[in-house]
């Protein structure tokens, strides 16, 4: 009872509204975009559509060299991020090593929070987090390409004597990994725009749920409401 209490009282009551705030928007858009994509056009839906299309055509062509060419690009995307985040870990784990210092740093920012070390720390520990998962999501991504290649390599020539059902059957296996891979892929980008949210709490708790409103919007509208869904599906948005 006494440790939870001490735990309640690291943080004012507007830093734990703030952190709670930033764990249901971000656990909650991820749900809600899910759901919302199984009934209404989304970005993911629209390409995940055309990644099933292509697996079909594959299955036409007698040259995949171009296939092969398209799905070492889609990988470099999660690659570069990938290493990317290993970078800003390493930059943040440095920090937390020379906390006062980063703090003073921080502290000479115009109207950021004035905190204790330990406060400090704690940003910097879930900011870590934050990109930590970022980096898991990156890497699983660039796995799911993999296996997305190994079954181009194994599409059924375009003479083969396999029937329209069995092209279909294997169109939608290989167009669902490829769409696993880009979903995941999202994942690590949406951490990342979760990261800019976070970046606020160093100024205030209030700045702090106001960037994390203001990334869910931002997702919202890209998913749901962009100019390129309009052109990837030009079913009218609901």
């Amino acid at each position: 009872m006494n440790f939870s209490m001490a735990s309640l009282g690291l943080l004012p009551l507007a830093d734990w509204l703030a952190l709670a705030w930033f764990f249901v928007a971000w656990v909650g858009y991820a749900l809600f975009a899910a759901h919302r994509a199984d009934s209404r056009a989304s970005i993911l839906g629209a390409t995940n559509r055309e990644r099933r299309h292509w697996m079909l055509r594959s299955t036409f062509r007698e040259n995949r060299v171009f296939d092969g060419i398209v799905v070492q690009n889609m990988s470099t995307s999660p690659s570069f991020f990938a290493s990317t985040t290993i970078l800003i870990i390493g930059g943040l784990l440095a920090a937390l090593s020379g906390t006062d210092r980063a703090a003073e740093l921080v502290r000479e920012i115009p109207f950021a929070a004035r905190t204790t070390a330990l406060v400090f720390d704690l940003k910097l520990v879930l900011l870590t987090g934050v990109f930590v998962y970022a980096f898991f999501r990156f890497t699983w991504s660039i796995r799911q390409y993999t296996f997305g290649a190994l079954l181009v390599a194994a599409a059924p020539q375009w003479n083969d004597a396999w029937t329209d059902e069995q092209r279909e059957a294997f169109a939608d296996r290989a167009g669902g990994v490829m769409g696993l891979a880009a979903e995941t892929f999202n994942d690590g980008l949406r951490a990342y725009y979760m990261s800019f949210a976070l970046v606020c709490w160093f100024f205030s708790p209030w700045a702090f749920i106001a960037g994390a409103s203001a990334v869910v919007w931002v997702l919202f509208r890209r998913e749901f409401h962009s100019d390129v869904l309009a052109l990837l599906d030009p079913r009218p948005p609901v």
